[in-house]
C-alpha cells in the first residue's frame, strides 16, 4: 500500500493560500519527499508527515519552485538534533549549491547527509529498498530534469490456513517456502501445488511523478501501468504554443500520457496562475483520460 500526500501542487508564481511543488509519499514504513517547494515545512507540520521517518529526499530539477524549501528543512532538521542518515538525490549542481549554503551560513548538520546526483540522460534505477525501488525518468525541460517511479517489491504469498490444515505432515518449517512460491514435496515424493496451500498477495504498487516537461511520449514505456500517475498541467490547450516555448505540457498532452501509458488514475497539478479555476484544465483532460483528478494541497491518496 502507498499514501501519497501532496503539500504543494502550484506553478512558480506565488498565489496567496498555495504552495509550490512538493508531496511525500509513504511507502515501506518510511515517508519519501518529492521536490521541496517554498513552505514544505509548515505543509510537512500541517499534513502530519512525521520528520523522524523521512530518509529520502527527491529533487527533480534546480527551479525555485521544486528546491526553495529544501535548505530550511535541512535546517531544521538540525535544530530537531536529528541523528539518522538522510539521503538527498537529484541533479549534480544540487551538491555545489549544498556546499555553499553550509559555508556561507556556517552550519553544519548533525546527521549524515549523502548526496546522490541523479544523471538526466537516461533512465535508470536510482534506490533499492527492501520493500520498493526507485527509478529516475529523464524529462525535457529548460535544464536537467527527471521524474522518478517508486515501486513496490512483490510481496510474499499468503498461507491458506484451511488448505494447510488438510495436510499433517506441512509444519512451521515449510512456511517460510510456501510464501516464496515453492510447492510443497510429500514423503513419497508427490507433490502438493503451491497454489493450493497460498493465496496471491495484492499486487505491487507503483507511483510515477512527472513534473516538470514538455509533453515526451518517450517516458511512456517507464511509467507503464501505474496505479497513479502525477503529470504537470501547466497550461490549457488554447495556450499550447506557450507550453511548447517554456517546455511544459498543456492538461490534454498529460491526459494523452495517462491514456497510452494505461494508468489506473491521473493527477494533474502545477497550474499557471493565469487560469482563475483549474477546473478548466480538469475538463480537458478528463475529455482524454476520464479518471483524472486536480491537484490540491493536502489531498490524500491511498492506493
Amino acid at each position: 500500500m502507498m499514501e501519497l500526500r501532496i503539500l504543494g501542487c502550484h506553478s512558480a508564481t506565488p498565489k496567496p493560500g498555495e504552495f509550490p511543488s512538493a508531496q511525500a509519499l509513504m511507502t515501506g514504513n518510511q515517508w519519501l519527499l518529492l521536490d521541496a517547494g517554498e513552505g514544505m515545512q509548515m505543509q510537512l507540520r500541517r499534513y502530519k508527515v512525521k520528520f523522524g521517518r523521512i530518509k529520502h529526499i527527491f529533487i527533480t530539477h534546480l527551479h525555485g519552485d521544486h528546491l526553495y524549501g529544501l535548505f530550511g528543512l535541512l535546517s531544521t532538521l538540525r535544530l530537531l538534533d536529528r541523528r539518522t542518515e538522510v539521503h538527498l538525490h537529484g541533479p549534480e549542481a544540487l551538491k555545489r549549491l549544498l556546499d555553499e549554503v553550509f559555508r556561507a551560513s556556517q552550519v553544519e548538520p548533525t546527521y549524515p547527509l549523502h548526496f546522490h546526483a541523479v544523471p538526466a540522460d537516461a533512465p535508470r534505477q536510482i534506490l533499492d529498498e527492501k520493500h520498493f525501488t526507485v527509478h529516475s525518468v529523464p524529462l525535457k525541460h529548460r535544464l536537467p530534469t527527471t521524474g522518478y517511479v517508486i515501486r513496490e517489491k512483490p510481496k510474499p504469498r499468503k498461507l491458506n490456513p484451511e488448505a494447510i490444515a488438510r495436510y499433517p505432515e506441512i509444519g512451521i518449517w515449510a512456511y517460510h517456502k510456501l510464501k516464496a512460491g515453492e510447492d510443497f514435496v510429500r514423503d513419497d515424493g508427490s507433490v502438493i501445488p503451491n497454489d493450493e496451500l497460498t493465496l496471491p498477495p495484492p499486487p505491487p504498487r507503483q507511483y510515477a511523478y512527472m513534473t516538470d516537461t514538455a509533453y515526451l511520449p518517450d517516458i511512456i514505456p517507464h511509467i507503464k501501468g501505474s496505479d497513479v500517475l502525477y503529470h504537470e498541467a501547466t497550461f490549457a490547450e488554447a495556450d499550447a504554443a506557450l507550453a511548447a516555448k517554456t517546455l511544459h505540457s498543456t492538461a490534454r498532452q498529460a491526459a494523452t500520457i495517462a491514456r497510452d501509458a494505461g494508468v489506473g488514475k491521473l493527477i494533474i497539478g502545477h497550474f499557471s496562475s493565469r487560469y482563475p479555476d483549474p477546473r478548466l484544465l480538469l475538463d480537458e483532460a478528463r475529455a482524454v483520460f476520464p479518471d483524472t483528478e486536480l491537484a490540491a494541497e493536502g489531498k490524500t491518496l491511498t492506493f
